[in-house]
């Protein structure tokens, strides 16, 4: 699984990377800090979970029938 999209308030990479624990490469943060989905193929068959956590740490998630 991997993330589609990740968007913040302010410095967003800074709270993931302290609450991670860990170091964020800022060009590779560049890619996912959008609020447009990058494309993914559709599974032949399954579901598609979308999870959503905000900047708050509130979190939704959604989950779709192929």
């Amino acid at each position: 699984m991997r993330p589609a999209s990740v968007t913040s308030v302010d410095e967003p990479y800074v709270k993931l990377q302290r609450a991670l624990k860990a170091d964020i490469d800022p060009n590779a943060w560049a890619s996912r800090y959008s609020p447009v989905s990058h494309p993914f193929p559709k599974p032949s068959r399954g579901r598609i979970a979308v999870k959503v956590i905000d900047h708050f740490g509130d979190e939704v998630l959604k989950v779709y029938d192929t």
